[in-house]
């Protein structure tokens, strides 16, 4: 059973940065990939980035392109999401997902919370 473990969330001020980890374990990844989403207040959840375990290809909602980088740590099972210039409007609760090839989001950690303030 693969499980996902996020941390690295807080308070920052607009302009800041935050490093949001997430550790997983459980499985073999190098079929799988992972991704954080994010769920604002009174929003539905929204995709933020996803990274090939293997390949290390990544994506980027258009919103966080060009601010948030995501990487993974083979050895340590770790993946990462670097977000720079932060705006208010990034406040949510952050989550990292797995899925094995192209499949459904099928595992989820519990979230951490990130708050911009302006």
């Amino acid at each position: 059973q693969v499980r996902l473990v996020e941390s690295g969330g807080g308070l920052v001020q607009a302009g800041g940065s935050l490093r949001l980890s997430c550790a997983a374990s459980g499985s073999s990844f190098s079929d799988k990939s992972t991704g954080w989403f994010r769920r604002a207040p009174g929003k539905d959840r929204e995709f933020v980035a996803v990274i090939s375990w293997s390949s290390g290809s990544t994506a980027y909602a258009g919103s966080v392109r060009g601010r948030f980088t995501i990487s993974r740590d083979t050895v340590k099972n770790t993946a990462y999401l670097q977000m720079n210039s932060l705006k208010p409007e990034d406040t949510a609760v952050y989550y990292c997902s797995a899925r094995t090839g192209l499949g459904p989001w099928d595992y989820w950690g519990q979230g951490t919370q990130v708050t911009v303030s302006s």
